[in-house]
């Protein structure tokens, strides 16, 4: 049976936080709440929990996987970020949204888009990631808590260790989150494209897509 964490969203308890970050260095699989919705998680050099992330969602290596960041200086290791590409995302994040982007030589390629050799990016707005990540001073690999045959995320963390059961290491019980999945906005080319709508407003994206970037 896997672990159940009760942290509290605003004030997350530092000893759970800790024993969290051992358990992910260690090549443990994690369900944790963000912005959005519950996710999976792992750590980046963790090829095998990345490997059961893939079977628990039902995708295949073709599907590119999300790095969480703690702020724009770690997201810039990973994502080719041009300055007009950075005033736009310090502008909105952070916050549910995903950027697609162009990515640096330091993503592995188990990760990544190999075809367009993009990655996913994601600064999320919430303290008990904020504090992981901080806690293990590097990404994390992510992906919404998504299983196969299903359209919505997992809600219920207690619900979550029933049916998960051994296929994770620990279930952070953070609160509430809601159904939306965060919005998806491709800026690899001169203009943003929202690819997926979620929780995040388009709006800045659809002003951004009119104005043309450096």
């Amino acid at each position: 049976m896997n672990q159940l964490f009760k942290i509290h969203p605003n004030n997350p308890q530092a000893h759970l936080i800790r024993q969290a970050a051992i358990l992910l260095a260690k090549g443990g699989l994690i369900v944790y709440p963000t912005d959005s919705a519950y996710a999976l998680g792992c750590q980046i050099t963790n090829k095998e929990g990345i490997q059961r992330l893939r079977r628990l969602r039902g995708l295949d290596d073709r599907h590119s996987l999300t790095l969480l960041c703690r702020d724009l200086s770690e997201l810039a290791f990973y994502a080719q970020l041009e300055n007009s590409i950075f005033r736009l995302l310090k502008a909105n994040t952070p916050g549910p949204y995903t950027f697609l982007l162009p990515a640096t030589k330091e993503v592995p390629r188990y990760i990544m888009d190999a075809k367009r050799k993009t990655v996913g990016v994601r600064i999320p707005d919430n303290k008990i990631v904020h504090a992981l990540l901080e806690m293990l001073d590097q990404a994390l690999v992510s992906s919404t808590l998504i299983l196969p045959g299903s359209d919505l995320p997992l809600l219920e963390p207690e619900a979550m260790r029933d049916m998960l059961g051994k296929r994770v290491d620990l279930i952070i019980d953070g609160g509430p989150c809601g159904l939306e999945p965060s919005t998806v906005v491709d800026l690899v080319a001169n203009s943003p494209r929202i690819i997926r709508g979620g929780k995040g407003d388009i709006t800045p994206f659809q002003s951004a897509k009119e104005s043309s970037f450096d």
